[in-house]
């Protein structure tokens, strides 16, 4: 069974999740994950025989390789996405900044974006919704756009035009709505509330 000890142990499982889900769709060899967590191969090694052990991975063979991926039948799997696309990328940079990038009520990363699965030209990856300051946003959104090699959609808008769009059901803001997500900053119930804003 899934405990939270599982995952709370040591500073190189923490590094381990973060590589394994910062880019959950890759499978890695021991000696890659050495290089991103910048870990001894032993301690690298002794973890991942930890994680296999509690069901968090798995592991095959290709070649002569060994590869290791992170379950996705993981019970805290969805959770544990959610914690790393808000503490490391885009999601860690806009909460570390949020001051920075002005008054915000909201700011939602779509699900797809955490878990790095394609998308459409037309999904939003990241959405702000308060008094936002543009160009703050925008030199954060270029820093991860040339880390991650692929342009990042983002919308910004203020509370009363994200109250009247989802009031009128109009279709951009259902889908966000309808959709996975991972809630950077603000409460996910007053997100989605019908409430009057």
């Amino acid at each position: 069974m899934a405990k939270l000890q599982d995952f709370l142990v040591s500073r190189v499982r923490v590094k381990l999740l973060k590589a394994f889900l910062s880019n959950p769709q890759e499978i890695y060899y021991v000696r890659q994950l050495v290089r991103l967590t910048k870990e001894a191969i032993n301690a690298v090694r002794r973890e991942l025989a930890r994680m296999e052990k509690k069901k968090m991975v798995y592991k095959e063979s290709r070649g002569n390789r060994l590869y290791y991926g992170f379950r996705k039948d993981y019970p805290f799997y969805p959770e544990l996405i959610k914690l790393i696309a808000k503490t490391t990328g885009i999601g860690g940079a806009v909460i570390a900044n949020k001051n920075k990038i002005g008054k915000l009520k909201f700011a939602v990363l779509s699900g797809k974006f955490a878990r790095r699965k394609t998308h459409k030209k037309t999904d939003v990856d990241l959405l702000v919704i308060g008094d936002v300051v543009l160009p703050q946003l925008a030199t954060i959104v270029k820093q991860f756009e040339k880390k991650l090699k692929r342009e990042i959609n983002y919308t910004a808008m203020t509370g009363e035009e994200f109250a009247f769009r989802k009031r009128r059901r109009d279709p951009f803001i259902t889908s966000i709505l309808l959709n996975s997500r991972v809630m950077l900053i603000g409460d996910e119930e007053d997100l989605v509330s019908s409430k009057e804003e």
